[in-house]
């Protein structure tokens, strides 16, 4: 037995990915299709670990698909793999609504061809985790009460929308054909391997690189932020003990404005490493225009979570914020690799038969 995770090379999926190995000595099928925010590199420890074994694939490919569910005797399927950034979505919506509504239909076809011929004590054991987003809610008031499970969907950009539609497609399958399923609503996830197009990131490496720190608007758009490694652990909770069919939220408990969160990262890089100049980082700090539908407030309510299956995150925001500043300052050739996509050729070289063999 083993279980398949889709989208494990990218950042919230490898952090998983490394998580689940370092725990667990049961068989991580990772199935990716590499694209820019896809870096083998994060799991480059894995390499010659038989435990991991990596293909190079679509979740679109229901043949692909429906081979590796068989031929790894597949228990589980957690589904990371989608398009998650909201800037692109406005300005390329069509590759969010092929991988999220689309591709995961596609997968969904896949998996229920597969559960459908299991066993049945086989059938009731499987499980297929759907992780999305709290952004398939909307946008809350200053004062409202933070998102439950039972939340009305409001998505307001292409991104939100993709994900709400997998999360209708998702459930579907619960209810028409049985698939037993789980699906997640995270918050903001921050940590170590994040591609450095996301605030945080994006935030440490331009202040290290003396640019600009874009805000956009006026920077108190608020989010609940939720350290990686603590998704990874209520993901495990969910799997192993979630109802099928029911819905959790995952939050970290730490709701702050974006400008906060700018602000904390520049005072941590003035303790870690200060500018040769001695000026403060933010300083760089740069009020630029709002993006188009920007949502002014997410907030996870993750009680359900808590009470039902005894999770709680393990870091604050302050211990979290800390760990993930050392992290890209130990890291500086991730950095580079990734923004100069060098990272590309280190796939070609060390898993060109990786892909092609599992």
């Amino acid at each position: 037995m083993a279980i398949l995770v889709t989208g494990g090379a990218g950042f919230i999926g490898s952090n998983f990915v490394l998580d689940w190995l370092a725990q667990s000595e049961e068989t991580l099928v990772n199935l990716d299709k590499l694209t820019y925010a896809g870096n083998l590199r994060n799991l480059e420890s894995l390499q010659n670990d038989p435990r991991h074994v990596f293909v190079h694939g679509d979740i679109g490919d229901t043949a692909q698909v429906g081979q590796l569910l068989a031929r790894h005797q597949i228990r589980a399927v957690l589904h990371f793999a989608a398009e998650s950034h909201v800037d692109r979505s406005i300005s390329g919506p069509r590759a969010f609504i092929q991988t999220n509504v689309v591709g995961t239909f596609s997968l969904l076809e896949a998996v229920r061809a597969y559960w459908q011929a299991l066993a049945p004590a086989q059938q009731a054991a499987f499980r297929f985790l759907h992780v999305s987003t709290d952004e398939v809610y909307g946008s809350l008031e200053p004062e409202a009460p933070a998102f439950t499970e039972a939340h009305r969907y409001a998505p307001n950009s292409p991104y939100s929308a993709s994900k709400a539609a997998s999360d209708h497609l998702v459930r579907a399958y619960h209810h028409t054909y049985g698939l037993p399923v789980l699906t997640t609503h995270c918050s903001n996830n921050y940590g170590p391997l994040h591609f450095p197009e996301k605030l945080i990131p994006l935030m440490i490496v331009n202040a290290l690189a003396g640019k600009a720190l874009p805000v956009y608007g006026d920077g108190q758009q608020v989010r609940d932020w939720l350290f990686v490694n603590d998704h990874c652990s209520a993901l495990r909770t969910v799997l192993a003990a979630g109802q099928p069919g029911q819905t959790y939220n995952v939050g970290g408990w730490n709701e702050k404005p974006n400008l906060e969160i700018v602000q904390r990262v520049c005072a941590l890089l003035d303790e870690l490493q200060p500018r040769a100049d001695g000026l403060p980082y933010a300083s760089q700090i740069s009020f630029v225009a709002d993006r188009p539908g920007h949502d002014r407030r997410y907030a996870i309510d993750a009680r359900k979570l808590s009470a039902d299956l005894g999770w709680k995150p393990a870091e604050t925001f302050e211990s979290g914020i800390r760990k993930t500043v050392q992290w890209y300052l130990d890291h500086p050739q991730w950095v580079q690799e990734v923004q100069s996509g060098a990272y590309r050729d280190w796939v070609q070289s060390h898993y060109a038969q990786a892909g092609s063999a599992a």
